[in-house]
């Protein structure tokens, strides 16, 4: 067994002496004394206030100390027991409650907000600032490959004592890693399957890494490619807001988040530009990515040209329709949708309109990509949930990316578009920002009970409010809509509803639903993407380990979207034997149930199908060596590299 501290490796890479690429790195169960802590703070450029409001704040008050780290999405809370870290904790600014435990951070200097735009991020640095890792589970060091963390010891050199991350390899080999070097250290994220743990110094992770290196160049080639056609091809550019741009724009009924609007400002400065925008608007269901989206159209059709809007699902379609035509009504725009819900002498009269120019805005499903759908002059393609896309219609998109402008709006990014954005190929705007007065949903994961499910929609039905009851299988949803009866009280009025139903039939119930003619809906997955019911704030997922983790996210988000109090019940079969995924995308459902968790579960999802489909299976053994995280930052390097080497 070979016991080795990386003060013994001279191979390791020296941190950058500059403060902007400084970091201060503290864990749970760290002795250090408060006031120290607090000295870093200030010596990183943080401002000592009475109470934190935004990035670069801290305060004190007892044993704790609330710092909004650079940066971060939500400031952390550090309580002490006498002068060591008893936890670690993201909380809320809004009600102050915690969300989110922490075993390591790695904080990163105030000072980084104005510079870090035009820091070349080696891979040396994480991508995420979080370390969240706990014993047993796999890491990679930057320098000695994949090993396995056994968690913190205090080690003697040079006269001091120094807390050491201690990582595991091969033949008991251990690695002692002081933790002003932990920045070296990120969680390794598995794709299902247990990575190869070589020997300390045997040469095999310095071969594995350098594989990898020579095929991420490759790829950054393919990418940049892409990136130097849609810049080649060029695009139209949009001319500035127009006075009935701001009055439309006044017609929200809402205030806007700060993210919201720097969303807006980057969407539009894209329009703006010589080539054609193509950005994902990430965030989490109910976030307000509508509006951006509305605005985004309203200010294509004020240069004349049409904007498709394509949604997964025909109630989604429907429900934008009415949204665009109730926002548009003072202003002499046409907006039409193209569905099922359309006859076929509807479906002509559209589609003419489409071809001649008469009308501005169509909304609809795949039925938008057919052959016979001709624009006169599009400009803006607003693509709701990509993911819920099949293969022929992405390839259509694919398309026309290189022609008009794209926004893609998502709860949850799939990996790929997740992937494209973390690498800077796409642009991606994020609203994090949860509406005033927005709560947590409270989620369970429970076996079916009877008298759990009926204290549930007694519960929504006394305070007057609908239930949501999912049930995913057309052959028996009658069935499961009798047992429902026998759960509600008396007298509670009960529907189904399933995507082979007549048309007509789906939409009255659908309307009845939102109009609160119905008490509980069982339903199939129909309105899992953008249904908005305001009264509905109990939903039952039945058979939940039979759904994907961004589904159940998505269905998740059909409640809470106002400011009731929430609940989400993941059900599944008692006794059942649940497969090793499906108990992961169970947990993770359970575990991420913060506002604003849409983010976290799409690297979770990641983490769950595995890697191999983001740039083809040839790269999937090259992000397997190294982990996906060292992958992406390998690629990341390689983009900037090139992109150097080409603009020179």
């Amino acid at each position: 067994m070979t016991l080795l501290s990386d003060d013994d490796l001279t191979k390791c890479e020296e941190e950058p002496s500059d403060i902007s690429f400084s970091t201060f790195k503290f864990f749970e169960g760290q002795t250090i004394p408060m006031e120290s802590f607090a000295a870093h703070l200030l010596k990183f450029g943080y401002k000592h206030q009475s109470k934190v409001a935004e990035e670069g704040d801290f305060s004190r008050r007892g044993g704790i100390v609330d710092v909004f780290p650079a940066t971060f999405e939500y400031p952390v809370r550090i309580e002490w027991d006498n002068d060591l870290i008893h936890s670690i904790e993201s909380y809320s600014l809004a009600t102050g409650k915690p969300f989110w435990n922490h075993k390591i951070v790695i904080l990163l200097p105030k000072k980084i907000l104005r510079r870090q735009a035009a820091l070349e991020i080696k891979e040396v640095f994480p991508l995420n600032t979080f370390v969240d890792i706990k014993k047993g589970d796999y890491v990679v060091h930057q320098q000695h490959g994949i090993g396995i963390f056994l968690g913190f010891e205090k080690v003697t050199r040079d006269g001091g004592i120094r807390d050491h991350m201690v990582i595991r390899y091969a033949g008991e080999d251990r690695l002692f890693v002081p933790v002003d070097q932990m920045h070296l250290v990120q969680k390794y994220t598995s794709f299902g399957h247990k990575p190869l743990i070589h020997r300390l110094g045997s040469g095999e992770w310095r071969r594995s890494k350098l594989k990898a290196q020579k095929a991420t160049v490759r790829v950054a080639l393919d990418l940049l490619k892409l990136q130097a056609l849609r810049k080649t091809l060029g695009g139209f550019s949009y001319s500035k807001d127009t006075d009935w741009q701001a009055d439309f724009e006044k017609t929200f009924p809402f205030k806007e988040t700060e993210d919201q609007l720097k969303a807006l400002i980057e969407t539009k400065k894209d329009m703006q530009a010589t080539y054609p925008m193509d950005r994902l608007l990430c965030g989490d269901v109910g976030y307000g990515k509508t509006e951006i989206a509305m605005r985004a159209a309203f200010k294509c059709v004020m240069d004349d040209k049409q904007v498709a809007i394509l949604v997964p699902t025909t109630i989604l379609a429907e429900q934008h329709y009415q949204n665009f035509l109730k926002r548009l009504k003072a202003f002499p725009v046409r907006v039409e949708m193209l569905s099922r819900f359309r006859s076929s002498r509807e479906q002509k009269v559209i589609i003419n309109g489409v071809a001649t120019g008469h009308v501005d805005i169509v909304i609809g499903t795949h039925r938008l990509l057919s052959s016979d759908i001709r624009f006169k002059d599009l400009g803006l393609v607003v693509i709701d949930e990509e993911q819920r896309f099949g293969v022929k219609s992405k390839e259509k998109l694919k398309e026309m990316r290189s022609m008009v402008d794209v926004l893609t709006l998502t709860a949850t990014p799939i990996p790929r578009t997740l992937y494209m954005s973390l690498m800077g190929v796409k642009d991606i705007s994020v609203v994090n920002t949860p509406p005033e007065n927005r709560m947590a949903i409270e989620t369970h994961v429970v076996e079916y009970d009877k008298v759990l499910l009926k204290q549930a929609i007694e519960r929504e039905l006394r305070r007057k409010g609908q239930v949501y009851f999912v049930h995913n299988r057309v052959e028996d949803i009658e069935e499961v809509r009798d047992v429902v009866k026998g759960l509600a009280p008396k007298g509670a009025r009960i529907e189904f509803a399933h995507g082979q139903m007549a048309s007509s039939v789906l939409e009255k119930i659908m309307v009845d639903f939102l109009n609160n003619k119905i008490d509980c809906l069982v339903s199939t997955t129909i309105i899992e993407s953008g249904i908005d019911v305001p009264n509905a704030n109990t939903i039952v997922i039945n058979n939940a380990d039979c759904f994907g983790l961004a589904d159940l996210h998505q269905m998740r988000g059909r409640v809470g979207r106002f400011t009731r109090k929430a609940y989400a019940y993941f059900v599944v079969r008692s006794g059942k034997l649940l497969s090793m995924e499906a108990r992961k995308r169970l947990e993770a459902i359970r575990e991420y149930s913060a506002l604003g968790s849409g983010f976290k579960i799409a690297m979770e999802d990641l983490e769950i199908r595995g890697a191999g489909n983001l740039l083809g299976v040839e790269q999937h053994g090259h992000i397997s060596a190294v982990g996906f995280d060292l992958y992406c930052r390998l690629l990341r390097d390689a983009v900037s590299t090139l992109n150097k080497s080409l603009t020179h």
